[in-house]
């Protein structure tokens, strides 16, 4: 089993950023990819960000693109998800994921792990 505890949330003004962090531990294969996704109240669960095991590649939503970068320490485990000129639309519980290998997939399905999240909330 993994888990994954996610933290870094919070209520910000829009412009403002947030750095959100996800540090795993248990069992896993070695580097896989991580992401992560967000839900907002009454939608479905979105792709946000991921990035490979080596780090080497990464991929974003339209909506994160410019704003959001996404960095992974192996060495301790942990995925950052940097987010910068927020807006009152990023206002969601943020995810955190595992994937099934070393690269990503910009589908719910295709994460093995799920973290409980973290509630980000964006004021205009």
């Amino acid at each position: 089993q993994v888990q994954l505890v996610e933290s870094g949330g919070g209520l910000v003004q829009a412009g403002d950023s947030l750095r959100l962090s996800c540090a795993a531990s248990g069992r896993t294969f070695s580097r896989p990819a991580m992401g992560w996704f967000r839900q907002a109240p009454g939608k479905e669960r979105e792709f946000v960000a991921a990035i490979s095991g080596s780090g080497a590649s990464t991929g974003y939503a339209d909506s994160a693109k410019g704003r959001f970068t996404i960095s992974r320490d192996n060495a301790k485990n942990t995925v950052y998800l940097q987010m910068n000129s927020l807006k009152p639309e990023d206002t969601a519980v943020y995810y955190c994921a595992v994937g099934v290998s070393g690269y990503y997939t910009m589908s719910v399905d295709g994460w093995n792990y799920w973290g409980q999240g973290t509630q980000v909330t964006v004021s205009s």
